[in-house]
């Protein structure tokens, strides 16, 4: 007799791939120079048209620049500096700044208080890297919640946050919808909807917060 099985749902495709190592030179110096052209075009509230049409470029070329498909000449590059208004040099700051990372061995992570933490709720820092290329901004926590720990959901901000649980037991509120979290779940969220722990399950409980939200 056969042997049916059922279809294994298919993983959702990402456009990033985790794995993927930039060259050390060549196309990572004109993608740097087309991220800040695009930044600097936006921050002027300039379609692609606009600037075309101000440098002297065709939009073709302009496209190429700004997705780093091709080298531009300093002359190219000057034209776009007089357009922007902008020194050339600032079309390389990207290439040239240094890549942060921040390091928290065991036991020094930094206990705060972040805005509209209830009584109880311990949260602890586990690292910060300031203004960045990304443009984003991420705030990853360790959150301990005791007997003393306040109940009610009010937490309200702007961003997506992750939750990963680590120990105890939550029952975890996003909006009109409750998750029951257990070690080893995670929740992924639009953080503009009022979230919290609803109900503390089973205690001690321990979970990692990742916050990320765009740099102002």
């Amino acid at each position: 007799m056969p042997t049916s099985f059922a279809r294994r749902p298919r993983r959702p495709a990402l456009d990033q791939d985790p794995h993927r190592v930039r060259d050390a030179g060549g196309r990572n110096l004109e993608a740097a120079i087309g991220r800040e052209v695009r930044s600097l075009r936006r921050q002027q509230g300039l379609t692609v048209a606009e600037l075309a049409r101000a440098s002297g470029l065709s939009l073709g070329m302009l496209s190429k620049i700004e997705n780093g498909a091709t080298s531009p000449s300093l002359t190219t590059l000057q034209a776009l500096g007089h357009a922007l208004s902008t020194p050339v040099t600032a079309f390389f700051r990207s290439f040239e700044e240094r890549r942060e990372a921040h390091h928290v061995r065991a036991g020094d992570h930094v206990e705060i208080e972040r805005r509209g933490t209830r009584a109880g709720h311990q949260y602890h820092l586990l690292g910060h890297v300031g203004s960045n290329g990304s443009g984003v901004v991420v705030e990853p926590y360790l959150i301990t919640l005791t007997a003393e720990s306040d109940r009610f959901p009010t937490f309200q901000h702007e961003g997506l946050e992750l939750l990963y649980m680590l120990e105890g037991e939550v029952d975890y509120r996003h909006g009109d919808r409750i998750y029951p979290l257990k070690p080893g779940d995670s929740l992924l969220f639009d953080a503009d909807a009022r979230h919290g722990p609803e109900t503390l399950v089973k205690l001690p409980a321990r979970y990692l917060s990742v916050i990320a939200y765009p740099q102002g």
